[in-house]
């Protein structure tokens, strides 16, 4: 049994038992505003749940805001996020509005939370809670409505017991909890993979490759994919 996604977003390609009963779930969660995180191991699809989870419901027309948090300076972060005014800081020429603010309408995706800098996990969670904050340097409240969807690729309940992460903030955004099997634990998957690839690469690169040889399905199957 092949489950693909919907027409908004392709690329899902599953007949595993864990992903059978995931991607159901992920679908009614589209149709939901309550935060969402999702946990996986690198490599999962955690970006593909996000885009699914925005495209695949009513917030669809609206604006879809990436923050890949481990790429972002932490001195620019919170003008990147909240965005500033004019003269919030030396070469703020002009006001410039956030992340957050651009997303109004549409979903916030933070990537890789875990390495939000504690100060920011702060200020993150009173917009998490209220929907509103000042851009840096200004005095006016906006208001926001957005929906928040996060990832992470480490146990985020394991960083909060350690002190990495902050406790309220993962519980608002743990509203509603997604883990994302390993290929390990889906081996029925890999054969659907691999003619997913070989046709993406056939078309990409002109190239005749209409199978895979049996042993070469063979290793990559038995792989232990760590």
């Amino acid at each position: 049994m092949s489950v693909t996604a919907p027409a908004t977003l392709k690329g899902v390609v599953a007949r595993s038992r864990a992903m059978r009963e995931l991607l159901p779930l992920v679908a009614r969660l589209a149709e939901a505003r309550s935060p969402v995180l999702v946990e996986g191991e690198s490599g999962t699809g955690k970006d593909l749940v996000a885009h699914w989870l925005h495209y695949g419901g009513p917030r669809r027309e609206g604006p879809f805001i990436k923050v890949h948090c481990p790429s972002i300076p932490a001195e620019l972060l919170e003008s990147e996020l909240f965005g500033h005014e004019r003269g919030a800081f030396t070469d703020a020429h002009h006001a410039k509005a956030g992340k957050i603010e651009m997303a109004v309408g549409g979903t916030v995706y933070f990537d890789q939370i875990q390495d939000l800098v504690p100060a920011m996990q702060a200020k993150l969670l009173r917009v998490v809670e209220e929907r509103r904050f000042e851009r840096v340097g200004g005095t006016r409240t906006i208001d926001v409505d957005v929906r928040f969807v996060a990832s992470s690729n480490v146990d985020l309940a394991e960083a909060v017991r350690t002190g990495r992460f902050r406790e309220d903030l993962f519980h608002r955004l743990n509203v509603v909890p997604l883990r994302l099997p390993p290929l390990r634990d889906r081996r029925e998957d890999i054969p659907l993979l691999i003619d997913h690839f070989l046709g993406y690469f056939r078309e990409a690169l002109g190239k005749p490759i209409r199978a895979i040889a049996d042993e070469a399905l063979d290793r990559l199957t038995s792989y232990r994919w760590p």
